[in-house]
């Protein structure tokens, strides 16, 4: 092959089938994804792969999320890095997002090519994690009222969801209902103004979403699930402007990376009097 002469990728829509391939190139990279984490977004999202002679080199996802799409998991193997193969899986992300309004986390090596693609930054997300050291709740107002949310609250619990984030959580909180471990929810007046979400990921447990008026809100829902998994390893992605950060490190969840929240266009708003105080994941926002 003359040194002018690039090899030949295939570019091509992901596949149930491709998925323990992707996760074990997640697994080469170091990521802590579990085949699981990966089926899921599967599911819920418009995946694409590349590939080099049915080889799976690289991966990138769209989620759909009402006047949104979230961009997330893309990957390209280290002996592949610097051939072009990110920025064509990063095109045809994009290109499914259709005329919905294209969102990702960038880490800050990604972030370069994101911004030859027309994003901006909007805000940062902190990946805490660690073993957990649960803190005692703190007192709720005598107004509010902390109970186990059930199948019966599912309906509630999205519409909050939907308004604390901006996106459209219907099929993801769908399919994570599946899987939780708990959903706890802070009620006022009958009606439900926080709740936060408990579910196996990566290496132990996730907690998120969270959405809740305030942070004390928040604060006092991941106390009462860290209680339920204490000494077990916990990760959480939450807005750098969330107020959560100092007690989360001590609660044992130490921050270990920031990432770059960023769009191609105007960022999603959130409504109704609450905010997402934990995400899903950082590729689903």
């Amino acid at each position: 092959m003359s040194n002018t002469q690039r090899p030949v990728y295939t570019f091509r829509p992901m596949t149930s089938a491709d998925v323990a391939a992707a996760h074990a190139l997640s697994v080469q990279l170091k990521w802590p994804h579990r085949l699981e984490d990966w089926a899921m977004l599967q599911r819920v999202s418009q995946g694409f792969v590349a590939e080099d002679e049915g080889r799976l080199i690289g991966t990138a996802f769209t989620c759909p999320q009402g006047d949104y799409a979230t961009i997330g998991l893309v990957i390209v193997s280290d002996e592949y890095q610097g051939q072009g193969i990110g920025r064509k899986l990063m095109e045809l992300a994009i290109q499914a997002c259709g005329s919905q309004t294209a969102m990702l986390n960038a880490t800050l090596a990604g972030a370069p090519l994101y911004v030859s693609q027309g994003f901006v930054d909007f805000g940062h997300i902190q990946q805490h994690q660690g073993t957990v050291l649960p803190p005692a709740p703190t007192d709720l107002p005598s107004d509010e009222r902390l109970r186990r949310l059930t199948e019966a609250d599912r309906n509630d619990v999205i519409e909050l969801a939907n308004a604390g984030s901006g996106l459209d959580r219907h099929a993801v909180l769908n399919d994570l209902f599946e899987s939780v471990e708990d959903v706890v929810g802070i009620e006022r007046d009958g009606q439900l103004r926080a709740f936060a979400l408990l579910r196996p990921f990566g290496r132990g447990r996730s907690i998120g979403p969270v959405v809740a008026e305030n942070p004390e809100q928040a604060k006092h829902l991941i106390a009462v699930l860290l209680t339920q998994v204490s000494d077990a390893f916990v990760r959480m992605d939450i807005p750098s402007d969330s107020g959560l950060g100092p007690w989360l490190e001590e609660a044992g969840l130490k921050q270990v990376d920031t990432v770059a929240q960023m769009v191609r266009g105007t960022p999603p708003q959130a409504s109704g009097g609450v905010h997402q105080f934990a995400l899903v994941t950082q590729a689903i926002g």
